[in-house]
């Protein structure tokens, strides 16, 4: 496979800790990685950075054979990188389908002239994004809940909502941060479910942090293993689970 994203020797202080300490690792085109590790090990702060929230130290990061580690976060978004977080960040007073909407960008009507100089074309783009936002919610699952108000969601219907939301930007990389927690174990299921589906369908790739070590395992084609801000090693997740330093390190402490 083609590495789709490249993070090479990237450094991440906060006050003269090395939150991140010259993290190397790739992500395969349309592949499934996760990104394992116990607390504080930097995954997150990692995220940030891919995700264009912080700014790296040092070191390179490549997506798509560009360089994004210089870039704000919604030009990187923009070049096809989203991300979730641990709480789902939804508009509670506002309808599930509303949430979806306003995920999209460059819509001709918040330019003032497009409306009055071409307003058929703001109509039909409003309603090609309405006719997206409805696909994405059969496609999680929410599509009854369309009306509802993002509030009214349970924990586990947030994170499809959120994984909805993120869709509606039509990315070819997708961070999920902790998509597990919270969720009931029956949505738990149904969130893989879709993953997997949009891996295969859609071809978008993900890379994942999570405890949930046996979502990792049955979803995952490669694992990254973290520790005290390094890439510790990377591998088949056959290979995570026999590596001794990964039980030493990760696997040991949780059990």
């Amino acid at each position: 496979m083609t590495a789709l994203l490249e993070v090479d020797g990237v450094v991440r202080t906060f006050g003269g800790v090395r939150a991140v300490d010259g993290a190397t690792l790739s992500v395969d085109n349309h592949s499934i990685t996760g990104l394992i590790g116990p607390n504080g090990a930097g995954k997150s702060t990692l995220f940030a950075t891919i995700a264009g929230s912080l700014r790296p130290d040092s070191g390179r990061i490549v997506f798509s054979g560009r360089r994004i580690d210089r870039r704000p976060a919604h030009r990187v978004a923009r070049l096809g990188v989203v991300r979730t977080y641990q709480a789902a960040r939804v508009l509670t007073r506002m309808s599930v389908l509303d949430n979806l909407l306003v995920a999209t960008t460059r819509h001709p009507g918040e330019r003032l002239t497009t409306l009055v100089v071409r307003p058929r074309a703001a109509r039909a783009y409003e309603e090609r994004t309405r006719a997206r936002a409805h696909e994405q919610l059969a496609l999680v699952g929410l599509d009854t809940h369309a009306d509802a108000y993002a509030g009214t969601l349970s924990g586990g219907q947030r994170k499809l909502l959120d994984l909805a939301r993120v869709l509606m930007l039509e990315p070819s990389l997708v961070l999920l941060d902790e998509p597990m927690a919270g969720v009931a174990p029956a949505l738990r299921v149904e969130l893989l479910d879709h993953i997997l589906a949009l891996r295969r369908d859609r071809g978008i790739t993900f890379l994942i942090v999570e405890h949930d070590l046996d979502f990792v395992m049955r979803a995952a084609d490669s694992v990254v293993v973290m520790n005290e801000g390094r890439v510790l090693t990377a591998g088949t997740p056959d290979e995570v689970r026999r590596n001794e330093d990964v039980v030493d390190a990760y696997l040991g402490k949780a059990h």
